[in-house]
């Protein structure tokens, strides 16, 4: 699906929610009593999870507050993000029995953040590039995966590069990044930045697909050399002139 700008800001006006400032962190972080109340009543009850939807806030991170809380009381300094981030992934590692058990019940409950989640992003992701490699091959496309060109000593690298370069409603493509996810303004200048001119000034313009559509106006990099598409493209041109 492409959307244009309004489009996208109408929906998105529906589906908004504030960030976090840091007063209202504070406010969140200042429950943390109530929680040990709630708890001490009854361990196994949801107390945490039922506390973050109360404040309409999202579970897994109402607990990495908790659990951010609960380690620096214990240890008198606060925990490293690296700690709190095993923790949440593995919450067995939290040395209290009753809190692991709350946090457990946050991020199996929570269908927008948390560690759950990026598992299955990540392999939603990693489906659509099985997907784009199948559509390539299908295409009889000669091309480099990610994997092969680390193995040659690429760092940062687009999901294909294509050894023969095609042509794409009239622009020349040598590379293809697949992401499965809707390209909205704060992602796609993010990827611009972190990586697509990166790949566009060492192995020169490319396209990206947004399995899950993009607003319309981003797609205004194509002269410079970025081609966005919400789908794979049927109009392949090769180098012998035959759609491929």
């Amino acid at each position: 699906m492409i959307l244009t700008k309004a489009q996208y800001d109408e929906i998105a006006q529906c589906l908004v929610s504030v960030p976090p400032t840091r007063q209202s962190l504070r406010k969140l972080k200042q429950r943390f009593p109530r929680y040990l109340n709630g708890v001490v009543k009854n361990g196994a009850a949801p107390v945490l999870l039922e506390l973050a939807n109360e404040v309409e806030y999202a579970p897994s991170l109402m607990a990495r507050i908790i659990l951010e809380k609960f380690l620096q009381e214990r240890d008198g300094t606060p925990p490293s993000k690296s700690v709190i981030n095993s923790m949440l992934r593995d919450p067995s590692q939290i040395p209290d029995g009753v809190l692991a058990n709350q946090v457990y019940q946050c991020i199996v409950n929570d269908c927008c953040y948390g560690p759950l989640v990026d598992c299955i992003k990540h392999a939603i992701g990693h489906e659509h590039e099985v997907l784009l490699r199948d559509l390539l091959l299908e295409k009889n496309l000669s091309f480099l995966d990610e994997d092969q060109l680390r193995a040659k000593g690429y760092d940062k690298t687009p999901d294909f590069i294509l050894q023969v370069p095609v042509a794409v409603e009239g622009h020349i493509i040598h590379w293809i990044e697949s992401k499965a996810s809707f390209g909205d303004e704060c992602s796609h200048h993010a990827y611009l930045h972190d990586q697509f001119w990166s790949y566009w000034n060492r192995f020169g313009p490319g396209l990206v697909i947004y399995w899950y559509g993009f607003i319309q106006e981003l797609d205004c990099n194509r002269e410079r050399g970025i081609l966005l598409k919400a789908c794979f493209p049927t109009d392949i041109v090769t180098l012998c002139h035959s759609t491929a």
